[in-house]
């Protein structure tokens, strides 16, 4: 009984770890009425006002300004 406890705990933690390190794309829309596609979540740099994003049509890493972005949200892949 512990023994199937214990493999349970270890299949959970493992599925666990697996799907949280998918990465999906994220919507980033602007002010200015575009839609941003990125590969995986964007990064907010706090000191600079700053995002961060990789592209997912061109690939390259790319930056706007804060006040640029009116909303940011996961995609259904």
């Amino acid at each position: 009984m512990r023994t199937n406890l214990l493999l349970t705990s270890i299949f959970t933690a493992a599925a666990l770890f697996t799907v949280a390190g998918c990465s999906s794309n994220q919507a980033v829309k602007t002010t200015d009425g575009k839609t941003i596609v990125t590969d995986g979540k964007p990064e907010v740099d706090s000191d600079t006002g700053l995002v961060s994003y990789k592209n997912a049509e061109t690939g390259k890493t790319e930056q706007i300004n804060r006040d640029q972005v009116k909303s940011m949200g996961e995609l259904d892949n």
